[in-house]
């Protein structure tokens, strides 16, 4: 039996992604971009802060790192706090160690749990990027369009009144979208998102509630990707992020600045066996002559300013 030849035919046909939120564009071919201080590489640091609650929620689905076995699960739960407790300020200690300040995305129950951290990070400078409200705030299209706008309002309400400063920038749990959330982040007054993985570059993305922009966080250089679902050493994984230095620092000279982004998770990277090795990984890239260390904002307004 054979099919329909109309069967994989359907409107709104384009080139690229079959959708209307941006164009296809090689990165190739776009004007170049330039960092401050003729900077190469904007090496983007983010911690992700998470609250697990011990009961996990499956709708619309179970977050990565949520709790697996039979209630309580003690093992796991005990083992995300340890980022909470101790991992966060080690990764922090290891930029606060080479003066420069990272993004921090947050759930907005980590703002009333843990204040601590909280004043941690606005005492360095440090940026928060909304990271939902806790780990059960799950987005996916199954989601209630009026359960996602009072999710997104939630977390970024709870981080503004910890904080002082309402977040600009939004990570969703494990990246994932509804059909929905560009237009309600822009709703909200987002003013860029982090979870398409398509590009080494900030784009615009064009919602029927205004303009949103798109940094991408890439998830195959993340601590949990490559140390955690590969099972490679912090040894490896540093290699990893200097060859992807070189490799951009290279294509920078020809076609203008480029991201590396830095995805961490305390539990994961902040353990005593790793930290030796992640340090001498941020120190050795800020030594780096064409190394720029910027939040999520820095690199939004030093890439709009160049638009």
């Amino acid at each position: 039996m054979t099919l329909d030849p109309g069967y994989l035919e359907y409107p709104h046909r384009r080139e690229g992604m079959d959708h209307a939120l941006y164009r296809y564009s090689s990165l190739f071919t776009r004007p170049t971009v330039a960092w401050p201080d003729r900077k190469s590489v904007a090496i983007w640091p983010v911690i992700s802060l998470e609250w697990f609650p011990i009961v996990p929620s499956d709708t619309p689905f179970r977050a990565p790192g949520h709790m697996q076995t039979a209630y309580p699960d003690y093992r796991h739960y005990t083992a995300r706090d340890y980022g909470s407790r101790i991992g966060f300020f080690r990764l922090l200690g290891a930029f606060e160690a080479v003066g420069v300040t990272i993004s921090v995305a947050c759930n907005g129950a980590i703002a009333s749990r843990y204040p601590a951290i909280i004043e941690a990070i606005r005492a360095g400078g440090h940026e928060i990027i909304a990271h939902s409200t806790e780990m059960n705030g799950t987005i996916a299209s199954g989601l209630a369009e009026a359960d996602e706008r009072a999710l997104i309002a939630a977390s970024l309400d709870a981080l503004e009144q910890a904080s002082g400063t309402r977040p600009r920038g939004w990570l969703s749990i494990a990246r994932s979208q509804s059909f929905n959330t560009p237009r309600l982040l822009a709703e909200a007054g987002v003013d860029y998102m982090c979870d398409w993985v398509n590009d080494e570059l900030p784009y615009r993305m064009t919602t029927d509630a205004g303009r949103i922009i798109n940094i991408p966080l890439n998830h195959e250089l993340s601590d949990r990707q490559i140390i955690n679902v590969q099972q490679q050493s912090v040894d490896s994984y540093a290699t990893q992020m200097r060859d992807a230095y070189g490799w951009l620092a290279g294509e920078a000279a020809q076609h203008g600045g480029r991201m590396l982004p830095m995805h961490l998770t305390p539990y994961i990277m902040g353990l005593p066996y790793r930290i030796d090795a992640f340090e001498a990984l941020v120190r050795w890239l800020a030594e780096q002559p064409g190394a720029w260390f910027a939040t999520g904002s820095d690199i939004l307004d030093s890439w709009s300013d160049a638009k």
